[in-house]
């Protein structure tokens, strides 16, 4: 059966016996190949307790010597902010089978974790998308397929901003993912809460969403994306974002090729021209995804009881 081969942490198990809500995370913006130190101990830290704050279960995703987890019994921060192995869900079975140290979940993997064991919430930063040179190098991340497979809604900031976002929302609502905007009518750029490609429907409240979500499910549906523009006090002005972006490209050579490399190649090189802005941004879009991810669980987990 599926999930039977995911390890729950206790609190996990615990909230799923009970009808509580889960939010699942992943694990990569934690390790050595997301969020550069201490900022990856900081947000590790903002992100659980926002989720727990908010009355649901944090639940982090990996591979930890070779067995599949869900939820950490035990958080071992020096070793979640450590050295990882990026894992994106079709590694998942090698890293089992080869018994990998740690694999850190990228949306992919989360998600396909997270649906195998029953958790209907997940939070991220951004999500990845269709590059600007998808026509030539093919380059679609494989987070919107998984995104569009499992019944679990992703909760982000829109997807990373250097990536092609109207194709990556056409790529989405092709999928038959619903993109729904939270308090906005247009997809958030991630260190910015516009884009200027608008959405055909948005949400104003959790309860909203998890009922748009439970009809979606009732019907055979797969993944819902809310997309959440990051706060105010965060964000970067997007003429600034978009002059910093093309220095970027420029510097990491991404415009003239794809590959898994490109997306940290970029987002260090963000960092480095915006002076560690970009960096601050992510810790205060993670987090208010994480509040809104456990808002929107504690509604799913409210209508379970109610039925």
């Amino acid at each position: 059966m599926p999930g039977e081969s995911v390890v729950l942490g206790s609190d996990v198990a615990g909230a799923k016996s009970a009808g509580r809500p889960i939010v699942a995370l992943e694990t990569t913006i934690f390790s050595e190949l997301g969020l550069p130190r201490p900022h990856s101990v900081q947000a590790l830290g903002h992100v659980t307790e926002a989720v727990a704050a908010g009355g649901a279960v944090p639940a982090l995703t990996a591979v930890i010597d070779g067995e599949i987890r869900c939820g950490l019994d035990t958080l071992d921060r020096s070793r979640i902010c450590g050295p990882a192995t990026k894992m994106s869900a079709r590694d998942i079975g090698r890293a089992v089978a080869q018994k990998w140290s740690y694999g850190a979940t990228t949306v992919s993997a989360a998600v396909t974790i997270a649906a195998a064991v029953g958790v209907e919430v997940f939070a991220t930063g951004g999500i990845g998308g269709v590059h600007r040179n998808a026509a030539v190098t093919g380059d679609i991340s494989a987070d919107l397929g998984a995104i569009a497979a499992r019944p679990v809604v992703t909760v982000t900031a829109g997807a990373k901003v250097f990536l092609d976002l109207e194709r990556t929302v056409e790529h989405l609502e092709t999928l038959g993912v619903p993109v729904l905007g939270w308090h906005c009518d247009e997809f958030p750029a991630f260190h910015s809460p516009t884009s200027g490609v608008g959405l055909s429907a948005s949400v104003t409240s959790a309860s909203e969403a998890a009922r748009i979500a439970r009809a979606h499910w009732e019907l055979g549906g797969g993944g819902i994306v809310v997309a959440c523009p990051i706060p105010d006090h965060g964000a970067i002005n997007r003429a600034e974002l978009d002059e910093w972006v093309e220095q970027a490209l420029a510097r990491t050579g991404a415009g003239d090729h794809g590959g898994a490399d490109v997306t940290p190649a970029v987002l260090g090189a963000l960092a480095e021209i915006s002076g560690g802005r970009t960096v601050e941004a992510n810790l205060v879009l993670a987090e208010n995804n994480a509040v809104v991810a456990a808002a929107i669980a504690g509604e799913l987990a409210s209508d379970r009881v109610g039925s």
